[in-house]
């Protein structure tokens, strides 16, 4: 028969996990604390950490003191000592501007860089799983169809200056909503489909620090709101045609600009990727992703 915990026996009992949790490191209840272990544990650990470092100062101090004692007993010249202390002190703000304003600042620059960097593996999973047919659906609305397609006809050989002219398109976007009820109720229900993924991607707090590709993620999001409360596709009065005109053309716009950064990106650092995209470029209704023998 199981033995019910009253009074002094659960007080063991929660001690006795107490100190297996210690040996384990497993998360255990901890009646210190009245918390978890590991609560404890990292509350256990950040006054270490500060034994630590007072323990430090203290030592470092001693040692300028001891230093300096020396100094005066072999040299016997405490005005050449103090002279240079305060040349030093004098110095000290100098000191914190370069090295806060200048090399911290290089840092952060740095860090933020290889963190965009690894944001982009995130983005180009968005442009594997749901990204390039997103932009094939778009295209359906785009009066200048053709023109688009030579326009982001992304090639191998393409230079920074290519990329900019392709982005220079974003600005003469023409999309034609009037008899598209049916292609509309298809890319709501594309989007419902796969909106589980955009809040999965949402749920990485690095993500906020790429704002164009979160600007995007918000602008589907709205999208997928304005068609999915709609309840007849085919009833939109033309103020209502025009006002989700404006919807789709903002989605469609930044999904442009993210795909030509993320290729852009993919040909600097990962050319086999930008081989694969190019292959599949949803512009290019010739594109294979079989490589083809030269005509």
């Amino acid at each position: 028969m199981g033995h019910k915990l009253v009074g002094d026996d659960r007080i063991v009992n929660k001690k006795i996990l107490f100190f297996y949790a210690r040996d384990s490191f497993s998360m255990t209840y901890c009646p210190l604390c009245d918390s978890i272990y590991e609560a404890c544990n990292l509350r256990t650990n950040m006054k270490a950490d500060t034994r630590t470092k007072f323990a430090i100062s203290v030592i470092l101090i001693l040692s300028v003191a001891f230093i300096i004692a020396i100094h005066t007993l072999i040299f016997h010249d405490l005005r050449t000592l103090a002279f240079y202390f305060l040349l030093d002190l004098a110095l000290i703000p100098v000191q914190v501007l370069i090295v806060t304003l200048l090399i911290d600042q290089l840092l952060k620059q740095h860090e933020k860089r290889a963190m965009l960097g690894k944001l982009n593996m995130v983005i180009g999973i968005f442009f594997t799983e749901t990204g390039t047919r997103m932009l094939q659906q778009f295209m359906a609305f785009d009066r200048r169809g053709a023109n688009q397609c030579r326009a982001m006809a992304v090639a191998v050989n393409w230079t920074s200056r290519d990329y900019e002219n392709a982005r220079a398109q974003m600005n003469n976007l023409d999309l034609d909503l009037v008899g598209r009820a049916d292609d509309l109720a298809k890319l709501r229900d594309y989007l419902l489909v796969k909106r589980p993924f955009f809040l999965s991607l949402l749920e990485n707090p690095n993500l906020l620090e790429h704002e164009s590709f979160t600007d995007l993620l918000w602008a589907v999001f709205h999208l997928t709101e304005e068609l999915s409360m709609r309840k007849d596709l085919h009833a939109l009065t033309e103020p209502d045609l025009e006002h989700m005109g404006g919807d789709l053309k903002r989605v469609y716009t930044r999904l442009i600009v993210e795909w030509l950064a993320y290729l852009k990106h993919q040909k600097r650092d990962y050319p086999y990727l930008f081989s694969l995209a190019v292959r599949t470029n949803p512009f290019d209704k010739n594109a294979s992703v079989e490589i083809r023998l030269p005509a």
